[in-house]
Parts: C-alpha cells; structure tokens; sequence
C-alpha cells in the first residue's frame, strides 16, 4: 500500500508553476533597540560577541537589553529544538548524550513557577530517546506532543504522539506503530497541520516528504509519501491545512497539500511554486500569518547570513517580497568581522534559526532565536518599519563539557572550531568586493579543531507566555524571560505561533 502511495505521490510540477528568484542581498540592518535600564548591553556591532569578549571572558555575563532573566534550568543541555504548552517546557533530546542522562530522553520542565522551573520527568519512547533534532512540536488544538527519532541530522521510523492534557505527566498514545514497530518514513523535521490530524516528516537529502496520519493517535499510519526537491527541511503550513511553505536549501518549495488535508482516496501533493534567493544558504522554517486582511510568511535562514524575510503570498505564484530582518552581524560587509569573532565557536555563528509571533493575525512582535547572538526580539506592526525592542544573549558556560552537558549540541561540535555555515556568504561577499579575507584574521584564528564555549547556540523558538519568552539554549537549557513593559503589552488574543 506505502508503495502505491508512494508511486501515486510523486507528482510533477504544474506547468503553471513558476521559480521566483530575489537577487537583492540587503545591506541595511534593522534598527538597534534602544535599551532601557538594567539592561547589560552589547558594546559594539548589533548581534556581535566580538572576539575579545569571549577571549576575555566578558561573554560569560551574557548581554541584555530590555529583556531580563525570571528563571533557568540548566540541566544536562537543550538538545536542539524544544517546545512548551500550558506550564509546562519539553527539551528536545541529542542522540547519543541523551541516554547516559540520570533521566534520559525529552525532559519535562515544570514552569508553574517561572523563577523556579525544575525537571520533573522524562519522555522515554524510542523516538525520544533516538534524538528529536527539529521534530518536537506541539499542536495545542488537541493537545498532543510528537516527535520522530533523528539519530544524526537524518532518521525515521520511530514516532511517537503523547497527550499533554495534564502537560507535566504527558502519556504515550501509541504503544505499537512508532514504538514497538517502525513506520516507513523519513525525517529531519516535521510538525502537525493545524488541526493536528496530520504530522509531517521532512528529510534532508534527498528531500523525503512523508505525512503520517494521526486521527487516531494511538494508531499512527503513512498516507503519503513522496520526492519533492534535492533537499527539504522546516516548513509552515496555512491555517486551513492545504498548503504547506517547505524549506530547501536556499528558499522555499511551495506545495498543495490539500487532498492529504481532505483525506482524498490517491491523494496528489503539487509543486505551485518556488521562492529563492542568493543570501541565506539552508532556509528552517516559515510562519504563515494574516497581515491587513492577506497572507504573508515570515521564513528563517539558519545559515547564510540570510535574515528573516517577509513575503506577502496573497497570489502565491506571485510574491510579494516585503522586507528583511538582519542585524549588522549579518551584513555582507561584516561578515569578515563577524568570522573573526566566531571562530573557535564552532559550526555556527549568528543567524536566526527558529521564530515565533505573538498571534498568526496581525502579530504586534517577532522573536527569534539567533544562534550566537541569542534571542532577539523584533517590532513588527509596520512591515516598513520593523525595529529590534530588545535581546536576551546567555551567559556562555564555563568549561562545559560533554559529561556536564551531554545532550548539548554546541558541546559536541565544538570538536571543529570553523564557522563552516558562513563560508559560503562570506565567499560572496570576498567575490563582491565586501570584505577581504585578512580582515577576518585575528586572535581565535588558529582555533581550527577544538572549539570552546564563549557563546551559547540558541535554537528553539522563543514562545510568548504573556509578557514573558519561554526558550531553551543548548548550553543554558530553559529560560523563562521578562519582556519589559516598555517594549511589549500582551494583546488579548495573543496566541505564540511558530507555523
């Protein structure tokens, strides 16, 4: 039957399909927040831990401005992306690290009290225990959490589903299919439709789509499986389920789902649309939301230099592009700065990796975490004249090691010392006459192999609780943040999205 739906599924694009290409690379950062008091702020480029900062330990203080720290819980790290409903946080879990933790597998952070959040437990089906890299999701509709195994960047067959009614003692729906026995999947990202009936599994190469039915969670099945483009990754999916903004590696593949949405006997999954451009190598993932009456996506570049980008989708084989979030850090002629900084931190240096608005319509705020330049927090009400109100960049742990954090990803890349996500945008910006590689060089730059821990690497979406972000950094683990009132209210129907 997979294999029928697997031949059925693989579907040429239509002919009225079209790749839409942006050329432009800004070079204009978003306004600095203006940091209020208390705020330990940054001193020089926006988003930059320059390299005298982590040599002399400065950036074991962290910077903030407007934003302050009501509570933390270290653990044995963040894993990679993690999530939060009602009270509660789970912390995705590292494939190997996390299984020689005293509580292996997703931990559970209890949150009822934001100044004292503690772990109270852990997640233990064999998806969790395998490393949920970017799967673990929550759809609050039905209250479900899941997650599928992803040992190192690409796995499969092992899914797990919990009900998180009670969200500090969540309970494992399907005890066979996922947990006793694989499902014939892939994965490296996934999430749910927003009704939760449907949870989608995206590979990396060579771009595997697979949509597991979850109707019935205790019984989980693949519908629908196919190839969609040389590599996949994150994705936002449209309120009404129908279709979904896939990541590829340097844009979006924009897809029709609908007929897996409406349960079509030989559904049909088409290719509408591709969305690419030159700045932002390794697209994560995309929020839909409703501005003004019509539909937009904000989308993440994790690598690349790329920023956030808006997109009005209105007529979505012909976007509207809208405008870009990048910090000074990520200008094209910063980026020799900004490598000179970052080596001997490891894979990644400062680029946005997963978001979240206040609300799906009209969000009033976007936050992002920013990988070395922690969480960044942006005023979004006018797309012409989006400004940064506030940051929160962790205290980098001191000599953190993998027996003090073995579920931390930071620590087991800091095996390498390169920025290797750069080398591509800042290859451009040496071909575009930007930057000179000599600039680059300076007092890190001999820390090839062997990097340390100056910066934390901050990957899961910071969630609006209120007045507060609830994140997870891979050194820090969870933290429950106060944004000032002076920068943000609530709304009333403020509801954190991630897509």
């Amino acid at each position: 039957m997979v294999l029928t739906l697997l031949a059925a599924g693989v579907h040429a694009p239509d002919a009225r399909a079209g790749n839409h290409v942006f050329p432009d690379i800004s070079d204009v950062a978003v306004p600095r927040a203006d940091c209020g008091a208390g705020s330990l702020p940054e001193k020089g480029m926006q988003g930059l831990v320059s390299a005298e900062d982590r040599d002399s330990g400065r950036s074991r203080r962290g910077y903030r401005c407007n934003i302050t720290q009501v509570g933390n819980v270290r653990g044995s790290g963040g894993g990679i992306v993690s999530a939060t409903y009602d009270h509660c946080s789970y912390t995705g879990s590292l494939f190997p690290g996390n299984n020689i933790m005293s509580q292996p597998g997703v931990q559970v952070v209890n949150v009822a009290d934001p100044s004292k959040p503690k772990v109270v437990g852990s997640l233990t089906a064999p998806a969790m225990r395998g490393g949920t890299w970017e799967t673990l999701k929550v759809n609050r509709a039905r209250k479900l959490l899941a997650a599928t195994a992803v040992p190192l960047l690409w796995g499969g067959g092992y899914f797990a589903v919990y009900d998180i009614s009670d969200c500090e003692h969540p309970r494992l729906l399907n005890h066979g299919a996922g947990t006793t026995t694989p499902l014939p999947f892939t994965s490296h990202e996934g999430g749910f439709s927003p009704d939760g009936r449907t949870y989608w599994a995206s590979g990396v190469f060579p771009g595997h789509l697979s949509a597991i039915d979850i109707s019935n969670p205790a019984s989980p099945r693949v519908i629908w499986q196919g190839l969609h483009s040389f590599l996949g990754h994150g994705f936002g999916i449209s309120p009404d389920g129908n279709r979904m903004y896939l990541s590829n590696m340097a844009g979006i593949t924009v897809l029709d789902i609908g007929s897996v949405q409406r349960r079509a006997r030989f559904p049909q999954v088409r290719h509408l649309a591709a969305y690419l451009w030159p700045d932002g190598q390794l697209n994560q993932h995309s929020i839909p939301v409703t501005i003004g009456g019509r539909p937009h996506i904000i989308t993440a570049d994790e690598g690349g230099s790329g920023g956030v980008k808006v997109f009005d989708v209105t007529k979505v084989n012909s976007p509207k592009y809208v405008a870009q979030i990048k910090l000074e850090v990520n200008l094209p002629e910063n980026l020799d700065t900004n490598l000179r900084s970052s080596m001997g931190g490891s894979l990644f240096s400062s680029n946005p990796h997963y978001c979240a608005v206040d609300r799906p319509k009209d969000p009033t705020t976007l936050a992002c975490s920013w990988e070395s330049s922690g969480i960044r927090v942006f005023d979004i009400r006018n797309l012409n004249k989006i400004s940064e109100i506030g940051y929160f960049n962790p205290p980098a742990q001191k000599n953190a090691t993998i027996a003090d954090l073995p579920n931390s990803p930071h620590v087991l890349g800091s095996i390498i010392g390169v920025p290797a996500i750069e080398f591509l945008s800042l290859g451009m910006a040496i071909v575009d006459g930007k930057v000179t590689l000599n600039d680059a060089l300076g007092p890190r730059s001999g820390m090839v192999v062997g990097g340390d821990m100056s910066t934390d690497w901050c990957f899961s979406p910071p969630e609006f609780h209120g007045s507060q972000v609830w994140t997870t950094c891979a050194d820090g683990g969870f933290y429950a943040l106060q944004l000032s009132p002076s920068i943000y209210t609530p709304p009333a129907d403020q509801e954190s999205t991630i897509g």
